[in-house]
């Protein structure tokens, strides 16, 4: 009678084991416990790391490649993201405004909050852009001027209006990391500089290499935007 008892409790682990590696297979793989799945309409965000390099992105090119990288890297694909930085002509190359390249919008965070409708929205007083809407595509917060390291400045080589301005400062059109300068605006909309309250041009970095931006009060990062 024990040895039935024992079979038959032995026979009905096997089919709760079954049944729940037939659901686990049918769901496919779960996230971890605590992540957070990226909203599938982000098309804004901070990136979460710079290249590393300074000023030095690779170019517009290099610069779209990374935000592609980091968004594909948090879930979000289906869009052609690009970088908002300006450049300068050179050679048979004409200017760039970062304001041309990243499409019409609107635009919203990995939290699914719009920051701006189009690209006049963008740039006008009306955008909802500051330190708690302009998040990585990880939905994390940028560090503010009160954290360590200070990584509020946010390269864009841009003036206020989104354009490139007289005197333009993009590190040799984003692939220097010496001597030179970038315009940088302020994620969190406060700090110093001519326009302090900037999200896209509060000043210019003092210098190109990575302890430069650093020291200046940022990391190489940059908004990405999809269009």
């Amino acid at each position: 009678m024990k040895r039935l008892v024992l079979a038959c409790a032995l026979v009905g682990v096997v089919v709760v084991a079954a049944s729940h590696y037939s659901l686990s297979q049918a769901r496919g793989p779960q996230p971890a416990a605590g992540a957070q799945a990226p909203a599938s309409g982000m098309s804004f965000f901070i990136t979460s790391v710079g290249k590393g390099d300074g000023a030095n992105l690779g170019g517009l090119a290099g610069a779209d490649a990374h935000c592609q990288q980091l968004a594909t890297a948090a879930g979000s694909t289906g869009k052609t993201w690009r970088a908002y930085l300006s450049t300068s002509a050179s050679g048979n190359q004409a200017a760039v405004n970062a304001r041309d390249r990243i499409g019409r919008g609107p635009w919203q965070n990995s939290k699914g909050v719009v920051v701006a409708q189009n690209v006049d929205d963008l740039h006008s007083d009306n955008n909802k852009l500051s330190k708690e809407n302009s998040l990585t595509e990880k939905g994390a917060v940028v560090n503010g001027r009160v954290d360590t390291p200070n990584t509020h400045d946010i390269l864009t080589g841009s003036g206020l209006d989104g354009r490139l301005p007289m005197g333009a400062t993009n590190c040799n059109n984003w692939t220097g990391n010496g001597a030179g300068a970038a315009n940088v605006g302020h994620h969190d909309r406060g700090g110093g500089g001519q326009n302090p309250n900037s999200w896209n041009a509060a000043h210019a970095t003092n210098g190109c290499s990575q302890p430069n931006l650093v020291a200046t009060g940022g990391a190489g990062l940059f908004y990405c935007f999809a269009q």
